[in-house]
């Protein structure tokens, strides 16, 4: 699926950070990040909304993937919240930078026309008929606005409580990656497994478009996406692959057709 005219409700591309908007590209309320939000994330980390619980063996990581863009003006807030659940042990924070707003003013040096096709399908496999910035995606299929801290902490909890149906172990040596999966009770394959590298913290100085003045940070931001192979569960998964570099690595297995995601490891 293309991305559309902006004006086609088809598939339309929105910036929101409150209310999800009618269909056609609509002009969102522009937050700019700064004390007013610093703090109200502070109260909430003080609230202990995004305190990080321990991880025990039989709690599922949840997989938190934020579409965001470094020429979209509502996207400081939930950048601010993405950086603090990368504090977490018990959730993976993935920033997904997205190209669809590089013609307003500022090309986002982390784009990828991946990541719009990600977020696309995602869209399309819950059969909404937008896709807009900031939106948080959390394991694969409750999808919230990513500047409302609370939804996205609720979504969080929710999902905790998902059920463990597949045990996946990562080990690393030298350049190489080794994965390995075994499917538990419930668990209805086919799966894909993904592998895709972040770098944790980077900053940039945006010369133009809406957020042109200031300087932001962003945190666990994705690359080198790559799909290694689909799995049908039938027998125990094992598979290798190359690991350069020392970039953080994150394995997901995940309901073929943009379902829910089953499985998450990494290593730092």
């Amino acid at each position: 699926m293309q991305i559309k005219a902006v004006h086609d409700v088809t598939m339309n591309q929105e910036r929101l950070s409150g209310n999800r908007a009618k269909p056609g590209l609509q002009k969102s309320h522009l937050v700019k990040v700064g004390l007013p939000m610093k703090r109200l994330v502070s109260s909430i980390l003080a609230a202990g909304f995004f305190c990080a619980s321990p991880v025990l063996a039989q709690d599922r990581v949840v997989v938190v993937e934020l579409f965001t863009s470094q020429g979209c003006s509502s996207c400081p807030p939930a950048d601010e919240i993405l950086s603090e659940l990368s504090k977490r042990d018990d959730v993976i924070a993935l920033a997904l930078h997205v190209d669809y707003w590089d013609y307003i003013g500022w090309k986002d040096r982390f784009a990828n026309p991946n990541h719009a096709a990600r977020q696309r399908a995602y869209a399309a496999a819950s059969g909404r008929k937008s896709i807009y910035t900031p939106e948080m995606i959390i394991n694969g299929k409750t999808d919230v606005v990513g500047a409302k801290p609370m939804a996205v902490s609720q979504a969080i909890a929710k999902h905790k409580s998902d059920p463990v149906i597949v045990d996946l172990n990562l080990e690393r040596a030298g350049a190489k990656l080794q994965i390995s999966a075994k499917a538990r009770e419930g668990a209805k394959g086919p799966y894909t497994v993904h592998m895709l590298r972040y770098r944790p913290m980077a900053s940039t100085e945006i010369k133009r478009g809406e957020n042109a003045g200031h300087t932001l940070e962003y945190s666990n931001i994705a690359e080198n996406w790559a799909v290694l192979g689909n799995w049908d569960t039938s027998t125990p998964l094992s598979l290798s692959a190359q690991l350069p570099g020392d970039l953080s690595v994150v394995v997901l297995i995940q309901q073929i057709g943009s379902g829910p995601i089953v499985a998450a490891a990494r290593l730092r």
